[in-house]
C-alpha cells in the first residue's frame, strides 16, 4: 500500500475526471440536473419601469446600448426583467458547460395546440378590454392550475415541459425511456386523434436544418462588432473627405460581406440537404387499418410498416415483426448490411425493459437505409416508433453540428485583449490631439475629426480579414493534397497540436482482413495450424464457419460483415435463401449452406457424434453486440433430427461460455501467441440442443439459454495488416515530440502488437497495463487499481471460470527507463469514477487504450484536454464520431454521413493527411501572428507619424494614406500568407500566445526602431538651412517638409516590418519561396525609393509632397530606412527567434512563473521524481484517498459495468409489472414517465451488459428509474394500460374523455 501514501503526498489538483454530474450551487437553479448537459438557470419576467428605463437609455446613447444588448442578449433580459421563481418566469437565461448564455421564452399552449397568452389580474383588467382580443389568446393567471394548459420552452431544439407537481422543467423524451419489450409488442397504432395530439408535444417529425434568409445574414455579419467599427471609420473618413480609401473598404467590405453570406448559405444547403429527408409512410391506425401520411406527421407510439423494396428511415423506430436488412454507414461509417431482428417479446413474468443500445440490434435508427425486408407469407414488417426530430440519433448528430463545443483557443483571445490596448492606446491619442488641437486654437469640428481620425488610424480595420489571409491560403493548399475542411478557423488549431489519437482498424490498419489460418481443437488440446483452407478436413469448425455468420443475398451477391466474407468464401461453401427476397422470415429452412464440392466425403473429428451432413440450414440468428462480444446461430442438417448451436466471437468470451473440459491448457498461450503479432482472433465453439427443442421453442428460447456449456473448436486466424503510411508517419510524429495515442474497441494485446509494430511504442519502452475493478469484498464493493508488468506465473494453466483478457499480464522488459500505461475501456470507466489522481497520469503516459466504447473515447480526448494537450483526432467511422467532435481537430478519413461533423476530411484514407494538417496549421498559425504584429506595427508605425505631424498642425496627405493603406499594406498582407508550409515537423511548436513575451518585445523592440527613425528625420530636417517652417493656411493644406521626412521614411517601414515578420523555417519555407511576395517586395521598394529619392513633378504634385530640393538629402532618407532594416532583422530574426533565446526565455519563464506550465508537464515531473511509481507487481491501491465520491453516488448499472465480466447477458435490468384493470401496464414505478428524463435517473451504462449473477433479471429491482414523481401516473395510466400504445404525451389533468379515448379503439 506504499503507492497509495505516495499519490496522497502529491500536490493536490483541480481534477475534472471524475465521473457524475457537474458540481451544482445549491444555491442555483438547474435543468437537467445530473447530466452532462446539465444547464445553470436564471428565471425572469418582465418588469414594465425596467424596460421603459432601458429604452430611454438606448434612446439616449443613439442605439449604442441596443447594439451592446444584440451582442450579449443575456444582459438585455437581466436589465429588462426582474428575477422571479421558476413557477412564474417568462424568460429563462440558460448558461451550458461551455460558459454559452442562451435566452429561451417561456410558451404556453393548449392540448389542442392553439397558443395562449397568460395575463395577471389587475384592476384595470376588464372584460370589454379583454373582448378586443381573440378570447383563445386570453388566460387569466389567478395562481391556479389550469389542466389544460401545457408550459415549454426550448432550447438546442430540445422541449421541456413545466411539471406542476414537482415545479421544475423536464426534458422530453420519447418512449424509449422506461417502456418494456412486451409494452412496445402490444402495440396497435394511434387513432388520428391521438396522432394530432401528440404532435402538440412532439412537433413535426422534421430535422429542420433553416437556410438563413440573405436578409438576415446580412444584418447578423453588419452588426459584428468588425463591422460596426468598419462603418464608425468609413464615416469618420467621409466626414473627413477621405473618400478614396474609404471607398476602397466599403468595396473591400461589400465582397467579404457577399463572400461570407454565400459561404453561410452555401454550407446550410449543403447541411440541410444531407440531413433533411421526406417520404411518405403507411401508419397503422389500429384493427389493421392502414394509412399513408407524410413521414412528417408521425409521433412516437405510431406503428409504421417497412415497405419491402426498403426506405429511409425518418424516425428511430423498434422493429417487433419481420426481418429488416439496414445499411447503418450513417451510424457506423461502413456500408455493411446488417440484419435487424425483431425485438424479443419476453414474458410478463420476465418482462425485460428497452434499453435502446442493448436492444440497437432490434432498433431501426433514423437515416439509415433499409434495404430490404424479409416477412412470413402475408405478415407486413412493422415497428414502433420511439423517437421523432431532434430526440432521434441522427437529430442528435445534427444537434451536435448545429451547437458544436466552442473553440478555445488562446491565440483568438489574445487577439481580442491585444485589439482592447490598441484601443487603450487609441484613446490616449485621442486625448493628446483634443489637448494639442485646442492649444493650437483649432474649431471644434476639425477637432472631433482630428480626434476620431486617430481611433481609426490606432486600430486597423482591416485587421481580422487580414488575420484571414494564411487560413485561406492554407485552405487552399491542403485542398490540393486532397483534405477539405469545412471549419477554416480550426487550421489555426491544428498548428498547436501536441497529441494526436488515432482509431486502429482502418486508420492505423486495413480494413480488409486476410484469412491467416485455422487452430482446430479437439478433446482438450489445438492441433496443427491450418493455413491452406483446402486442406482444412471437414469438420465442426468448418460447419460453424459456414453458418456463423450475418450473410445474406441481395440482389444475388452475398453482402455482409468484411470478416464475415472472407470468413465464408475461405471454405468455398455456397449460401442459398429460400423463397422471395422479401419475404425469407420465420420459414423453416431460410438460409441453407453447403459445401461447392458434393462429392467430398465428410469426416468428423469427434467419432462420439454424427458426422454432420452436406447441407445445413439456418433457422435462427443470434446477432452479434458489441456488449455481448459474440453471436450465435441456430441450426439444423437437412436429415438431422436435432438442433446445433454455433458461437463465434471474442476468445475471452466464447471460452468462458464453453465446458472448461473442452478448453485447451495453453488456451492463453495460443491467444497471446497470435494477438502480440497483430493478427485477428476469433474463437468457435458448438453444441446439440434437446431433443425436446421444435421450431416454435428455438425461435423463443433466450439466447442465455443456448448459450452455455458449448464445446470449444478452436481459433480463427485473421491478418489485419498496418497501412504501408502509418509507420512512418507515427515516427515523424513522435520525432516532432507529439504525443501519439491509440484509442480502439479491439482487443488489448491485438492493439498493443500493433503499436508496436507502427512504433509508437518504442523498443526501449516498457508498457505496463493499469486495470482498475470493483472488487466483491467482505466490506462490500471496493475499487482498486493495479499495475501489471510482469508474466503471470502458471499462465498455461487452464482457463478458469471468471478470468478475463485484464488477467494476461504483458511481457516487459524491467530495464526500460520509460514506462508506457496502457488500459481497457472497462478499467478506464473505473479510473474516472474512482482514481482520478492515477487516470491524470495515465493520460500522461498512456499509449494503448483498447476495448473503448464510443463515449469513452470522448472522454479520453476530452480528459487530455483538460490536462493542456491540444488534442487531434484520426478516425474512420461514425464510433469515432464523438472524439471527433471533441477533439481540437477532428480528422476523418471516411465520407461517411455520420463525419459530417468533422472539420476535416481526408480523400485518401491513411495517416499522411495527419502531419500534413499539423504542418500547415503550424504555418497558418505563424502567418497569423506574423499578420496580427504587422499590422499592429502598422497601424502604430501610422498613429506615431499623425501624431508627429499633428505637433506642427500637419498630417499625411489623402493620397499618401491611400498608397501606405491600400498600395503598402494591403498587397503586401494578401501576398505575405502566400509562403508555403516547411516540409517537416520540428519538436518545439509555434508561438500560441500573443500576451507572452516574445511577441510582445518583438513589437516594443520594432516600434522603438520605427519611432527612433521618424523622430530623427523629424528634427533632423528642422535643423537644415533650407529648412521652412510650416504655415497651415487652410484646412487641408499639409504640405511641408516635415511631412516630407516623415512620410519617406514610413513608407520604407512598412516594406520592411513585412520582411521582418515573414518568418521562414521551421514552419514555413523561406521568403524568397514565395515569388509573388518577392515580386511585391520588389516593385514596392523600386516605387518608394524613386518617390522618396527622386520624384517627378506629377508624383510631388499627386502626392502633395514638398521634397527636400537637395538629392544628396533625400538619400538620407534611404540611408535611413537601411538602418532600420537591418536593426529590425537583427532583432526578429537573430536575437527573439534565436534558439538560444527561447529556451533562456522558457526557463525563466518556468522558473518564475511555474503556474504557467501546462497540468500534463506537472504530472510528467511528478512520474519522474517518483522511481518507485508505477508499483508494478504490488498490492493494489484502494480508493481510500478519494473524499468526493462514494459507493451510494454510482448506479447500480455504472457499478455493474465496472465489475468483471465474462458471460454476460443480452438483457437489461428487469422492469416492475403493475396491473391495471384493462390489463398490464408495465412501468418501473408509479411515478414513471417514459417521456420526461428524471433529475434523479442515473445514466446507465450501455458499454457493459449486466452481471452475470443477475443476468436474468429475475430478481432485479431497478431502483435507478424510481423516483417520488407521481406526475406520470396520474397522467397517463389510463392510456398505458390501452393495447394502443398510447403511452405519455399530455400533462396532467387531461379531461377524462380523452385520458379513456384509446380503449375504444
Amino acid at each position: 500500500m506504499a503507492a497509495d501514501t505516495d499519490l496522497k503526498r502529491q500536490r493536490p489538483r483541480n481534477v475534472k475526471f471524475a465521473a457524475g454530474p457537474p458540481p451544482v450551487d445549491p444555491m442555483k437553479s438547474y435543468i437537467n440536473t445530473g447530466d452532462e448537459d446539465q444547464m445553470e438557470v436564471e428565471c425572469f419576467t418582465v418588469s414594465r419601469l425596467r424596460q421603459y428605463l432601458v429604452y430611454c437609455a438606448i434612446f439616449g446613447t443613439v442605439g449604442l446600448l441596443r447594439l451592446l444588448f444584440h451582442w450579449l442578449p443575456h444582459w438585455y433580459i437581466r436589465a429588462t426583467h426582474r428575477k422571479c421563481s421558476i413557477a412564474e418566469a417568462t424568460h429563462l437565461l440558460l448558461k451550458d458547460q461551455y460558459e454559452q448564455w442562451f435566452v429561451a421564452k417561456v410558451q404556453t399552449i393548449t392540448k389542442d395546440g392553439t397558443r395562449v397568452t397568460v395575463l395577471k389580474p389587475s384592476a384595470s383588467f376588464t372584460l370589454s378590454g379583454a373582448s378586443k382580443r381573440k378570447r383563445a389568446q386570453l388566460l387569466l393567471n389567478t395562481g391556479q392550475k389550469d389542466e389544460n394548459l401545457i408550459r415549454y420552452f426550448e432550447i438546442k431544439r430540445v422541449k421541456y415541459i413545466w411539471n406542476s407537481d414537482e415545479d421544475r422543467y423536464q426534458k422530453l423524451r420519447g418512449l424509449e425511456a422506461n417502456s418494456t419489450c412486451s409494452y412496445l409488442h402490444e402495440a396497435r397504432g394511434l387513432t388520428f386523434e391521438h396522432q394530432r395530439k401528440r404532435r402538440v408535444l412532439y412537433s413535426s417529425n422534421a430535422i429542420d436544418v433553416h437556410v438563413s434568409p440573405v436578409i438576415s445574414l446580412l444584418f447578423k455579419e453588419a452588426l459584428t462588432p468588425f463591422y460596426v467599427f468598419q462603418v464608425f471609420s468609413v464615416c469618420v473618413w467621409y466626414f473627413d473627405e477621405y473618400y478614396y480609401y474609404a471607398t476602397c473598404i466599403i468595396f473591400i467590405s461589400i465582397i467579404s460581406l457577399t463572400t461570407s453570406i454565400y459561404q453561410t448559405r452555401k454550407i446550410e444547403r449543403a447541411l440541410r440537404n444531407t440531413i433533411q429527408t421526406s417520404t411518405v409512410v403507411t401508419v397503422c391506425r389500429g384493427d389493421d387499418v392502414y394509412q399513408d401520411i407524410p413521414s412528417e406527421d408521425l409521433v412516437p407510439g405510431d406503428v409504421i410498416e417497412i415497405p419491402h423494396h426498403g426506405t429511409v428511415m425518418q424516425c428511430d423506430a423498434a422493429l417487433i415483426s419481420g426481418n429488416c436488412i439496414v445499411n447503418e454507414s450513417m451510424l457506423t461509417g461502413e456500408s455493411v448490411p446488417v440484419t435487424k431482428t425483431p425485438l424479443p417479446d419476453s414474458k410478463r413474468e420476465h418482462d425485460v425493459k428497452y434499453c435502446l443500445k442493448e436492444h440497437a440490434r432490434h432498433t431501426l435508427f433514423c437515416g439509415t437505409q433499409v434495404i430490404q425486408t424479409r416477412y412470413y407469407g402475408n405478415q407486413k414488417v412493422r415497428a414502433v416508433i420511439l423517437r421523432t426530430g431532434f430526440l432521434t440519433s441522427k437529430g442528435e448528430l445534427v444537434r451536435s453540428i448545429l451547437y458544436p463545443k466552442p473553440v478555445d483557443f488562446k491565440f483568438n483571445k489574445d487577439t481580442y485583449l491585444f485589439v482592447a490596448v490598441l484601443f487603450l492606446i487609441a484613446a490616449i491619442g485621442l486625448i493628446y490631439t483634443v489637448v494639442l488641437k485646442i492649444k493650437l486654437g483649432h474649431p471644434v469640428e476639425q477637432i472631433i475629426k482630428r480626434s476620431l481620425d486617430v481611433i481609426t488610424i490606432a486600430v486597423p480595420p482591416a485587421l481580422p480579414a487580414a488575420l484571414t489571409v494564411g487560413i485561406v491560403f492554407a485552405q487552399s493548399r491542403m485542398k490540393k493534397q486532397k483534405i477539405f475542411c469545412i471549419s477554416p478557423r480550426s487550421i489555426n488549431i491544428c498548428g498547436s497540436i501536441n497529441a494526436v489519437c488515432f482509431d486502429k482498424t482502418g486508420t492505423l490498419t486495413g480494413d480488409g482482413l486476410n484469412m491467416q489460418g485455422v487452430v482446430p481443437s479437439a478433446g482438450g488440446r489445438f492441433n496443427e495450424e491450418v493455413t491452406d483452407m483446402s486442406q482444412l478436413e471437414k469438420s465442426r469448425i468448418v460447419d460453424a464457419m459456414a453458418t456463423c455468420h450475418s450473410l445474406t443475398l441481395i440482389e444475388g451477391h452475398l453482402n455482409g460483415d468484411p470478416l464475415d466474407l472472407i470468413m465464408f468464401h475461405s471454405i468455398n461453401w455456397v449460401l442459398e435463401e429460400a423463397g422471395e427476397e422479401n419475404s425469407r422470415f420465420d420459414m423453416l429452412v431460410p438460409t441453407i449452406v453447403y459445401p461447392r464440392s458434393a462429392m467430398d466425403n465428410l469426416s468428423s473429428s469427434d467419432d462420439s457424434v454424427d458426422p454432420p451432413s452436406h447441407e445445413i440450414g439456418i433457422v435462427r440468428q443470434l446477432t452479434f453486440t458489441s456488449n455481448l462480444q459474440r453471436m450465435s446461430v441456430i441450426v439444423r442438417r437437412s436429415q438431422g433430427t436435432q438442433f446445433e448451436v454455433y458461437s463465434k466471437g471474442s476468445p475471452e468470451v466464447i471460452s468462458s461460455l464453453c465446458k472448461s473440459e473442452t478448453v485447451p491448457e495453453d488456451f492463453h498461450k495460443m491467444l497471446r501467441s497470435y494477438t502480440q503479432h497483430g493478427y485477428r482472433v476469433l474463437a468457435l465453439a458448438w453444441k446439440h440442443l434437446p431433443n425436446k427443442y421444435n421450431y416454435v421453442k428455438v425461435q423463443r428460447v433466450q439466447r442465455d439459454k443456448v448459450e452455455c456449456d458449448l464445446t470449444f473448436l478452436g481459433l480463427l486466424v485473421m491478418e489485419n495488416k498496418l497501412k504501408p503510411e502509418t509507420t512512418p508517419v507515427i515516427q515523424q510524429l513522435q520525432d516532432a515530440n507529439i504525443k501519439t495515442v491509440m484509442v480502439t474497441g479491439d482487443n488489448m494485446l491485438t492493439a498493443l502488437s500493433v503499436a508496436h509494430d507502427c512504433k509508437m511504442v518504442l523498443s526501449s519502452e516498457k508498457v505496463v497495463l493499469v486495470e482498475a475493478e470493483l472488487v466483491d469484498t467482505a466490506e462490500g464493493l471496493e475499487p482498486q487499481c493495479r499495475f501489471l508488468g510482469e508474466k503471470v506465473p502458471g499462465l498455461e494453466q487452464p482457463l478458469e471460470k471468471g478470468r478475463t483478457i485484464s488477467d494476461i499480464q504483458i511481457c516487459v522488459d524491467e530495464d526500460s527507463s520509460t514506462v508506457r500505461f496502457a488500459t481497457t475501456g472497462r478499467s478506464w470507466q473505473v479510473l474516472r469514477q474512482f482514481f482520478p489522481d492515477i487516470l491524470s497520469k495515465v493520460l500522461v503516459r498512456g499509449v494503448v487504450f483498447a476495448r473503448m466504447s464510443p463515449e469513452q473515447k470522448a472522454q479520453l480526448v476530452e480528459g487530455l484536454q483538460e490536462l493542456g494537450y491540444y488534442v487531434a483526432m484520426c478516425g474512420d467511422g461514425a464510433n469515432d464520431c464523438g472524439a471527433l467532435k471533441m477533439a481540437h481537430t477532428g480528422i476523418s478519413l471516411s465520407e461517411a454521413e455520420a463525419s459530417v461533423a468533422s472539420p476535416f476530411t481526408s480523400k485518401d484514407p491513411n495517416i499522411t493527411c495527419v502531419p500534413t494538417v499539423i504542418r500547415e496549421g503550424r504555418a497558418a498559425l505563424v502567418t497569423s501572428f506574423g499578420i496580427f504584429k504587422y499590422m499592429a506595427c502598422y497601424s502604430l508605425t501610422q498613429f506615431v507619424s499623425v501624431l508627429i505631424l499633428y505637433h506642427v498642425d500637419s498630417n499625411l496627405t489623402d493620397f499618401e494614406f491611400l498608397y501606405i493603406d491600400l498600395a503598402l499594406l494591403t498587397t503586401l498582407s494578401v501576398t505575405y500568407g502566400r509562403t508555403e508550409a516547411y516540409p517537416s515537423l520540428v519538436k518545439e511548436p509555434p508561438q500560441l500566445s500573443l500576451t507572452s513575451f516574445s511577441p510582445i518585445c518583438s513589437i516594443i523592440l520594432q516600434m522603438a526602431v520605427q519611432i527612433s527613425a521618424q523622430v530623427f528625420s523629424f528634427l533632423y530636417i528642422q535643423k537644415q538651412p533650407w529648412f521652412e517652417p510650416h504655415v497651415s493656411e487652410e484646412e487641408y493644406d499639409f504640405m511641408c517638409y516635415e511631412n516630407a521626412a516623415v512620410f519617406s521614411v514610413s513608407m520604407f517601414q512598412y516594406i520592411i516590418l513585412a520582411v521582418a515578420f515573414s518568418k521562414g523555417a521551421p514552419y514555413r519555407k523561406a521568403i524568397y519561396t514565395n515569388y509573388l511576395f518577392m515580386l511585391n517586395l520588389l516593385v514596392c521598394f523600386a516605387f518608394s525609393s524613386w518617390l522618396a529619392v527622386y520624384p517627378l513633378d506629377w508624383m510631388q504634385d499627386f502626392f502633395e509632397l514638398q521634397s527636400p530640393p537637395s538629392v544628396t538629402f533625400r538619400l538620407i532618407f534611404f540611408g535611413l530606412a537601411t538602418v532600420n532594416c537591418l536593426l529590425s532583422v537583427i532583432f526578429e530574426a537573430f536575437l527573439l527567434d534565436h534558439e538560444i533565446f527561447r529556451r533562456k526565455f522558457r526557463q525563466l519563464r518556468e522558473k518564475c512563473f511555474p503556474s504557467l506550465k501546462y497540468e500534463y508537464s506537472h504530472i510528467e515531473d511528478e512520474i519522474i521524481s517518483t522511481p518507485n511509481w508505477p508499483p508494478v507487481g504490488k498490492d493494489p491501491i484502494i480508493a481510500n484517498y478519494r473524499n468526493d465520491t462514494n459507493m451510494a453516488e454510482t448506479s447500480a448499472e455504472e457499478t455493474e459495468a465496472m465489475l468483471p465480466k465474462i458471460g454476460s447477458k443480452n438483457m437489461c435490468n428487469s422492469s416492475t409489472i403493475l396491473s391495471s384493470a384493462s390489463g398490464y401496464t408495465p412501468r418501473t414505478s408509479l411515478s414513471d414517465q417514459p417521456y420526461v428524463s428524471m433529475s434523479s435517473v442515473a445514466t446507465v451504462s450501455s458499454d457493459f451488459p449486466v452481471s452475470p449473477n443477475n443476468a436474468d433479471g429475475d430478481d432485479a429491482t431497478d431502483n435507478t428509474f424510481s423516483s417520488s414523481n407521481s406526475f406520470i401516473d396520474e397522467q397517463i395510466k389510463e392510456q398505458t394500460a390501452s393495447v394502443d400504445c398510447d403511452t405519455i404525451v399530455s400533462l396532467k389533468g387531461i379531461p377524462e374523455e380523452i385520458k379513456n379515448e384509446n380503449q375504444s379503439v
